[in-house]
């Protein structure tokens, strides 16, 4: 049987507005994860039109289409091209489980959830000619999780093709995040077993991994496991973490002491207001600062996320949270307007409040504003969020940022890969148009592994977050 698996580019990929790179770091795992249930004599054909051109001039008999909700409208796109060819097609992922009803028409039949137990029953049905319309998930369990089919992947198109994923969801049920409805009628949160991810792990060429896990540090017990395992395998990775969970035990130290170099961080905001209006509980009474120190003690960089437009916010919002940013040495930073998700407890809310101004979701990147305003008009909102973006990088708050550390090495450090990630755009292009920008991931670590300092018996850390 001849299968087309697609990953349709983000609107926002494909805007001059925003970085090539940014959508040229990760494979698409989750259609290579569904590939490992198909059968082994199966053709397949996985195409991420992030960095390739699409072929649609194929005849497949079957084609997988992951969505988001920003390409959602070219996903249904490339779906009723391929029915009106004949093709029987899915689509599954983030959007089609917030709104099945619209996904439906465009699609023989949907997935709503993890894949894990349902892609592998519409597998027999479809073999049997007797598919089912709708696919709802219900089982939450990795335990017989096939390895994942990295052969599908070009490894050379992604600067980060070591991506791996050992757990779903998180512990936590912020009420902007997409991901929380995914995970409805069952564990919003759940585990590999510690030896099938180490295998995973194993399997992986190189030192450089990049956890894509929204909390990797979200169950003790599994993580503490993880990194045990992960001693001595002379890896270096990348992960997210909370703050909580940052400061509770002893858990980040063992991170570092298996080759955590850096690490993503929703602070979110720095006003207790909107912590309480998001329900991120994890993040309100913490000590951000300690948490910032006890990360930079061990060497471990830190990519600082922040949301704008919370209802607390004022004019004065941007340049308080990029001062803050600055004054505490992170690393990287990203910038978010607010926006509401279908399938978020916010975007309930907000469409309850009149205060959703429309569904042309190719807008719901998180750069332009899509819903009515409080404190801010969306114009002040919109020139704050790219004006955070340009202070925040430029060349004297990098150096400022990086005078923060305490060590020379560190100081360097920071301002190369800084400098290096925002400043040299055209140099990335090129990279990408030529088809190199695998090889640009030996060049950072190698300029990212000057402090040879022993931390705790530990190398130095080679790669920080990617903003």
């Amino acid at each position: 049987m001849k299968i087309k698996m697609i990953l349709p580019a983000l609107m926002e990929a494909k805007s001059p507005y925003w970085r090539p790179v940014k959508y040229s770091l990760f494979p698409p795992l989750g259609l290579a994860t569904l590939a490992a249930y198909c059968a082994p004599d199966d053709e397949i054909d996985l195409q991420d039109e992030h960095v390739e051109e699409l072929d649609t001039e194929d005849n497949p008999d079957l084609v997988i289409i992951q969505v988001y909700i920003t390409n959602a409208f070219r996903a249904y796109a490339i779906a009723d091209h391929y029915r009106n060819k004949g093709a029987y097609v899915c689509l599954g992922g983030l959007h089609v489980t917030a709104l099945p009803e619209e996904a439906l028409p465009h699609a023989d039949s949907i997935f709503t959830g993890p894949g894990e137990d349902t892609f592998p029953q519409f597998l027999r049905d479809f073999r049997n000619k007797n598919p089912r319309r709708i696919y709802i998930n219900t089982k939450r369990d990795l335990e017989n999780i096939p390895p994942v089919r990295r052969d599908l992947i070009n490894r050379r198109q992604y600067l980060v093709p070591n991506s791996i994923v050992v757990s779903r969801g998180c512990p936590h049920h912020c009420d902007f995040c997409y991901k929380d409805a995914f995970f409805q009628g069952g564990k919003t949160f759940y585990t590999q077993r510690v030896d099938q991810a180490l295998a995973e792990i194993d399997r992986l060429p190189g030192k450089h991994l990049y956890f894509l896990d929204d909390h990797l540090l979200g169950h003790q017990q599994f993580a503490a496991s993880l990194f045990e395992g992960m001693k001595g395998m002379n890896r270096l990775f990348q992960g997210a973490s909370t703050v909580e969970a940052i400061l509770r035990g002893n858990l980040i130290e063992k991170a570092a002491a298996a080759g955590l170099r850096s690490v993503f961080i929703g602070f979110e905001t720095l006003s207790s207001k909107n912590l309480l209006q998001s329900n991120k509980k994890q993040n309100l009474g913490k000590d951000y600062e300690a948490a910032i120190r006890r990360l930079q003690e061990l060497g471990i960089m830190i990519n600082g996320s922040f949301v704008f437009g919370l209802d607390d916010d004022d004019k004065d919002v941007f340049s308080r949270t990029v001062d803050w940013a600055v004054g505490q040495g992170l690393t990287t930073s990203t910038f978010h307007i607010l926006t509401p998700y279908p399938g978020t407890r916010l975007f309930d809310a907000m469409e309850k409040e009149g205060r959703i101004l429309h569904r042309n979701w190719n807008q719901y990147d998180t750069r332009q504003v899509v819903y009515k305003t409080k404190g801010l008009t969306a114009a002040e909102l919109e020139d704050g969020y790219h004006r955070a973006y340009r202070d925040f990088y430029s060349w004297s708050n990098i150096a400022r940022a990086s005078w923060q550390h305490a060590s020379l090495p560190d100081k360097l450090k920071h301002f190369a890969y800084a400098g290096g990630w925002k400043k040299f755009e055209p140099l990335w292009n090129f990279m990408i148009k030529t088809r190199g920008l695998n090889r640009m991931l030996p060049l950072l670590e190698s300029i990212l592994s000057t402090d040879k300092r022993n931390r705790k018996g530990e190398q130095a850390p080679p790669f920080p977050a990617i903003a």
